[in-house]
């Protein structure tokens, strides 16, 4: 029989039971330090032509231009004038004015309806919803009004002028309101582009082309890296085109595909992978609806295997569309069945934040089951 032990003293025991573990699987899992692979080198001078900047400025640099090259285009938002709680929005309300960038109250769904109704206007509409996860009382704008108003006016009317960004994922310290990727929910509605990016270039020139889209998009901003990650970013106005995924790394073994901050962890995975003999391809989708699904079915088709990995819940998670249409398009090609690694089916939690990201170490797990199967 175990010794009676005082409230205090059980408390102590299992708060160290829970930093042990915590530090355990902080080491193995998390997936945070993959960020270090988008800084750049500080001693280095910015390549010609570019300037170093992290995912925040970068962001803000393109709304600059968005507004410069286009006086029918409004910036608007919780906090946008004051510069947004993520400071993305700094100096737009100094540069353009109250007319262009300016707070509106905390209504997610009154911001989307209002840039609805600014898009079907003939006006450009960029809209910041805080935190990905409070987009939910926007659900019914989006879904039955954004990206329906072409389709049922047959065409004669459309709000592909509206735009929202939404900061999504793992924070280190956001918990279950402040971390959520909701990207799979508007993936499933026809008339939505949904785009997330993974660097500082490609978030501008993937913002640039949404903003300028002749569709209503759905622009997921990974905010931890909005400071980790910091890259040479061309100057001046540039578009990367959506529906294109882009190959961040060539391979032989085995395909990586994920999107957003995940892609860092499919690098680091896969650096880590090159010392054991694995050689990995890594795609980065960019854009989820329409997704490149060309790219990724060439890809498996040579490697053999796919491994799919998002922070989001497994259960519906985007990850089951990719490994679904692979499945059925790259059969005869597979040498493995496709691998899902994602979050788990649980509210996104607080202080076991790093049990739940699907790290480094869980991706290079599943590689090795699928080279090994």
């Amino acid at each position: 029989m175990l010794p009676s032990l005082s409230s205090s003293n059980r408390l102590n025991r299992l708060s160290r039971l829970i930093s042990a573990v915590q530090t355990t699987f902080e080491a193995r899992l998390s997936s945070l330090s993959g960020a270090a692979l988008v800084q750049a080198d500080a001693a280095t001078p910015a390549l010609p032509g570019h300037t170093r900047l992290n995912l925040c400025n970068a962001v803000n640099d393109a709304l600059k231009i968005a507004l410069d090259t286009n006086d029918r285009s409004y910036v608007f938002g919780e906090d946008v004038s004051f510069g947004g709680v993520f400071r993305c929005t700094v100096g737009l309300l100094e540069r353009f004015g109250k007319e262009r960038v300016f707070n509106t109250p905390l209504s997610e769904q009154g911001i989307v309806g209002f840039g609805i109704g600014l898009a079907a206007a003939g006006h450009t509409a960029v809209a910041e919803i805080q935190f990905a996860d409070y987009i939910f009382p926007a659900f019914d704008q989006l879904v039955n009004e954004a990206a329906k108003y072409r389709y049922r006016s047959g065409g004669h009317f459309n709000c592909g002028g509206l735009t929202v960004r939404a900061p999504c994922g793992a924070v280190g310290h956001g918990g279950h309101y402040h971390s959520q990727s909701p990207e799979a929910f508007f993936t499933h509605v026809p008339g939505l582009k949904v785009v997330m990016p993974s660097s500082p270039a490609e978030a501008k020139g993937l913002l640039l082309a949404s903003i300028r889209c002749p569709d209503p998009v759905v622009f997921f901003e990974p905010k931890m890296m909005y400071r980790t990650a910091v890259e040479d970013v061309p100057e001046g106005d540039y578009e990367l085109p959506l529906g294109q995924a882009r190959l961040v790394a060539e391979g032989s073994d085995v395909t990586l595909v994920g999107w957003g901050q995940q892609v860092l962890v499919l690098q680091q995975a896969a650096q880590q992978l090159a010392g054991e003999g694995v050689s990995c391809e890594v795609l980065d989708l960019r854009t989820l609806a329409p997704w490149d699904v060309e790219a990724v079915c060439a890809s498996v088709s040579k490697t053999g295997r796919l491994v799919v990995s998002h922070e989001a819940p497994v259960t519906g998670g985007f990850g089951a569309e990719v490994a679904a249409t692979v499945a059925n398009r790259c059969f005869t090609r597979l040498e493995s069945p496709p691998v899902r690694v994602a979050g788990a089916d649980t509210p996104f939690p607080l202080a076991f934040e790093p049990l739940y990201l699907p790290g480094v170490a869980r991706v290079a797990d599943a590689v090795r089951r699928a080279v090994a199967f």
